[in-house]
């Protein structure tokens, strides 16, 4: 009876303990968001810096080369952001004004074919204009935080400096060394190769996404190309995230049939992107279920705001991995992904002690 109280009691300080740490990042989210950026970017960074320092070019000359580039594609954000979120604000009172009167053009016609839809109604559960005003919104978040770029670029330089050294700190401070640095390099090749794979895959659908609404003639193609990069990272949902508010502005300003093969675009990227090449580089094993995407989606960007959303994705990854790294916690890592492995660990490990019995 003791033992299972105080077994009750465990859980509950953990669970108070959970809380507070969520209340916490949640409280810090404006501090923690440009750290977590400059994470992410050192994991991605990290391969070409070594790559380079085993070229025998000095650590010095690698990491200039590898900031120079990663300040090159921040300006061209930045560049893309300032001017582009600044006109598409200022234009968001007009698109939202078309977009609620072609809702109205919809609405009589359905009422006309039998179909009785009340106005005020839909309007009070179903604004259109909000979704315009949601993407404005996500794409002002995302600029606020790169206003920050010199604190994530010195939080990059200074990881990436660190983490040359870190396998021999690991050895001298730990004593069973060599089991946990063969724990932390797993993890940490399971998170770059994700990071560096997803980014790729996120560069050619954004650059995709450009040139095929710039030859429909939708304004604003290269904002949506970076929207489309940015969401990439969300499987399964962000796609169409992304494509919702480019598909609108097109209605809004070519009418349903350039509506049509906007759609067609995005879904066609979709299919080839997400459902071919993507597994296909990725493989199965780093796969998220729908349901766990759609959690972290709500869950991380309830904790850390509109980037939160964006990095949902990789910070549940990341959990993910280290959960597989662990044989104690891999079940865990199991009920996160999308598949069902042919034979459990645990299954495994008994079918090895059975043959070395034998």
């Amino acid at each position: 009876m003791h033992s299972q109280r105080n077994k009750v009691t465990g859980i509950l300080v953990s669970f108070a303990a959970l809380v507070i740490i969520i209340a916490g990042l949640r409280t810090a989210q404006t501090l923690l968001v440009p750290f977590l950026l400059a994470f992410f970017i050192s994991i991605i960074c990290a391969g070409p810096f070594f790559w380079l320092r085993q070229h025998r070019v000095p650590a010095a000359v690698a990491l200039l080369l590898v900031i120079a580039v990663v300040m090159l594609g921040g300006l061209a954000v930045l560049t893309i952001i300032g001017t582009s979120v600044n006109d598409f604000t200022s234009q968001l009172p007009l698109y939202e004004r078309q977009l609620r009167s072609q809702t109205l053009v919809l609405v009589d016609w359905l009422n006309s074919h039998g179909f009785q839809i009340s106005r005020q109604l839909l309007f009070e559960h179903f604004d259109p204009g909000s979704i315009m005003q949601y993407a404005g919104r996500m794409l002002s978040a995302v600029g606020g935080v790169l206003t920050n770029s010199f604190l994530i670029l010195l939080t990059v330089i200074f990881i990436l400096f660190e983490a040359a050294g870190m396998p021999d700190k690991l050895r001298a401070a730990l004593s069973d060394a060599d089991t946990s640095l063969a724990s932390y390099e797993r993890f940490v090749k399971g998170v770059r190769k994700y990071l560096v794979i997803k980014t790729l895959i996120s560069l050619v659908t954004g650059l995709i996404v450009t040139v095929g609404l710039t030859l429909i003639g939708v304004d604003y193609a290269l904002l949506w190309g970076l929207i489309a990069f940015l969401l990439n990272y969300i499987p399964n949902i962000g796609s169409i995230i992304a494509a919702i508010p480019a598909v609108l502005l097109t209605l809004i300003q070519l009418g349903p049939l350039h509506a049509l093969g906007a759609a067609g675009l995005y879904l066609f990227i979709n299919v080839i992107m997400g459902n071919a090449v993507e597994p296909r580089l990725m493989g199965k094993s780093l796969g998220l279920s729908t349901l766990v995407v759609f959690l972290s989606l709500v869950f991380w960007g309830w904790v850390l705001g509109p980037v939160g959303m964006l990095l949902s994705v990789p910070l549940t990854m990341i959990m993910k991995i280290a959960l597989e790294v662990n044989p104690q916690t891999r079940w865990l890592a199991i009920l996160l992904g999308s598949d069902v492995p042919e034979k459990l660990p645990a299954d495994k490990n008994d079918d090895e002690s059975a043959s070395e019995t034998t």
